[in-house]
C-alpha cells in the first residue's frame, strides 16, 4: 500500500536567497542538529539547496520514489529513507534525466547510487552511503511519500530547507532558519574580512 501526502513548501524564496552563499560548516559552527553524518557527495565541487520531498522505500521496492518525481516541483529535493538498506542504489542515469526535466535541485538517499559517471557528467547533485551496482526494483508494492523520514540518523519533515556542499549536509526546519542563517552570514562575512587581513581571497 502507498502513502502519499501532499507536497509541502515549507522554504520560501527569501530563505533561499538567504542560504545561496551559506556553507553547511558554517551552520556546523551554530547548531549539532541537522546534520546529516555519512551523507557525501557523489562528487565534488557541489552544492544542492532546496525545498525536501522526502521518500520511504521499503528496501529493495523503489516504486515510490517514481511517486514522488509525480509530485516535484522546481527546486525541490528528493530525501529518501531507504529503510535500513546500505547495499542496493536507488538512484541512477534515468531517473536524474527525469529530474532534471523537473528541475528537482538535487537528492539525498539514505542507501547507495548508480551510474557515478553519467550523474557527475551531468552535474546533478547527489548524496548517498554509497555506491553500488546492485539496485531496486519497481515492484510497486509500498512506500510513502512526504511523510516524515530518517536518513542519516536525522528526521526529516517534509518542506524542510536542505543546504549542501562539499562537506555534507544539513537539514533544516524552516522556523528556525532565518535566525541560523542571519547568524551563519554574519560568521561567513567576518571570516571573508580576515581573510582580506590575511591578503587571501577564497577562489570561487
Amino acid at each position: 500500500m502507498f502513502r502519499i501526502q501532499p507536497r509541502v513548501q515549507g522554504v520560501t524564496p527569501e530563505l533561499l536567497e538567504l542560504y545561496k552563499e551559506i556553507s553547511p560548516s558554517t551552520i556546523g559552527h551554530l547548531t549539532d542538529f541537522g546534520f546529516l553524518h555519512g551523507a557525501q557527495p557523489l562528487f565534488r565541487p557541489i552544492r544542492l539547496l532546496g525545498n525536501a520531498v522526502t521518500v520511504r522505500t521499503p528496501h529493495i521496492d523503489s516504486s515510490a520514489i517514481t511517486k514522488a518525481m509525480e509530485l516535484v516541483q522546481p527546486g525541490d529535493v528528493l530525501v529518501i529513507d531507504m529503510s535500513g538498506d546500505e547495499q542496493r542504489a536507488c538512484w541512477g542515469e534515468f531517473r536524474t534525466y527525469a529530474a532534471i526535466a523537473k528541475k528537482v535541485a538535487g537528492v539525498v538517499v539514505s542507501g547507495c547510487a548508480a551510474d557515478v559517471r553519467a550523474i557527475t557528467g551531468l552535474g546533478f547533485p547527489v548524496y548517498s552511503k554509497g555506491i553500488s551496482a546492485l539496485t531496486t526494483r519497481t515492484l510497486k508494492l509500498e512506500g510513502e511519500v512526504n511523510t516524515p523520514v530518517s536518513v542519516f540518523g536525522v528526521s526529516v519533515q517534509p518542506g524542510d530547507l536542505i543546504v549542501g556542499d562539499d562537506d555534507g549536509v544539513f537539514v533544516i526546519n524552516p522556523s528556525e532558519a532565518t535566525e541560523i542563517g542571519v547568524k551563519a552570514l554574519e560568521k561567513q562575512q567576518k571570516e571573508e574580512q580576515r581573510r582580506k587581513e590575511y591578503g587571501y581571497v577564497l577562489p570561487s
